[in-house]
């Protein structure tokens, strides 16, 4: 917050503490003097007045100590508490006298026309309580104006954080595969040399609207099912334009998983890497199967793709690359332990990349 809010903050704050304070001196008080043998309720009144007088003097007293709590921030001086405690013991022996000799004002304006007698010895011991009161209140209001910068250093900390995770949310989600784009292009190239300008221009709009989709959601929104799915029919678009004689796809997912809450663009690298180490490794048909159901509180998105049979464990199984890991990464950041990922092959010919996410309706 700025100078002029933390202000106004500090200052209500010192006006509610300061009743508190002064309402609990009122109260211990009476009761002390009631067992010294002074009538509480008579002497109510005065009390009154002098501690509202004194209040004004706290209020000065606050005044002085805020100004050298901001000016002990701007120098960024490392002594800035031990500066405001010796501060607060210099002003409240300098307010000690006019505690004693408000009290003796008040004492004798009340007592009138009795005359009121003065004693130094009593004025004595009245500035010893007077000052012990005011460095209390200004210890007080020391802590609490070190409460609201330990608040605002919470915050500009927690809003630090924050940014950073969004950033490292947008790297993870902005590190388009290259292969897609090198891919695509080449596509669009052959598509040019073969004459089918048609056909290169449809899949060069396509990557443009994907593109420019993807790079203007928020990466920290989160999107109904539904909408990931519509948010993907670019992609595909443009994956039918190079493999529409052997990508398959089929979607298994009720109406009620749809409205289902998905961090945005979490399928485009599943479908990425479906096609990647799927339809575009092998020869045949290859069939990318997306399915989603809900048990109990939890959300559970699965997709299959098929893969060449020649893949065993003893090579590298895959889609274990980065866009996958990035998914994962996500998954971790966004929902810490309450989310899970796997992926690998399940059976010969087939690899599937499963999500466990909390249940989060739209």
């Amino acid at each position: 917050m700025d100078g002029e809010t933390m202000s106004c903050t500090v200052r209500r704050a010192a006006l509610r503490f300061g009743l508190v304070f002064w309402g609990g001196v009122f109260i211990f008080s009476s009761v002390l003097w009631g067992l010294v043998g002074t009538d509480p309720i008579e002497s109510a009144l005065g009390k009154v007045v002098h501690y509202l007088l004194c209040s004004l003097i706290t209020a000065g007293l606050s005044v002085v100590l805020f100004r050298l709590h901001e000016w002990g921030k701007v120098r960024s001086l490392d002594f800035s508490l031990p500066l405001l405690v010796v501060a607060s013991f210099l002003l409240s022996l300098a307010a000690a006298p006019l505690w004693a000799f408000l009290g003796y004002a008040v004492y004798a304006v009340f007592i009138w026309p009795q005359p009121a007698v003065f004693d130094w010895k009593d004025f004595a011991y009245d500035m010893a309580y007077g000052a012990a009161l005011f460095f209390g209140w200004s210890c007080l209001f020391t802590t609490l104006l070190f409460s609201f910068e330990i608040h605002e250093r919470e915050l500009k900390l927690a809003a630090v954080r924050e940014e950073a995770l969004a950033a490292q949310m947008r790297a993870l989600r902005y590190q388009v595969n290259p292969h897609f784009l090198f891919n695509t292009l080449n596509s669009v190239a052959g598509l040019i040399e073969e004459g089918d300008g048609a056909r290169a221009g449809k899949m060069v709009l396509s990557l443009s609207d994907f593109l420019r989709t993807t790079l203007s959601i928020d990466p920290m929104s989160d999107v109904p099912l539904a909408d990931e799915l519509a948010l993907q029919s670019g992609y595909l678009a443009i994956e039918r334009e190079r493999f529409s004689d052997r990508m398959a796809l089929s979607i298994d997912m009720p109406d009620e998983v749809r409205e289902a809450l998905v961090p945005s663009l979490i399928l485009q690298p599943l479908i990425e890497n479906a096609i990647k180490h799927g339809v575009n490794v092998t020869s045949g048909q290859v069939e990318i199967a997306l399915s989603a159901r809900r048990e109990a509180d939890r959300l559970h998105l699965v997709v299959e793709n098929d893969m060449p049979l020649e893949t065993t464990s003893a090579r590298k199984p895959p889609g274990m690359g980065m866009g996958l890991r990035n998914v994962a990464e996500r998954l971790r950041r966004r929902f810490d332990d309450e989310s899970a990922f796997s992926s690998g092959p399940v059976a010969p010919g087939r690899f599937r990349v499963s999500i466990d996410l909390p249940w989060r309706p739209a």
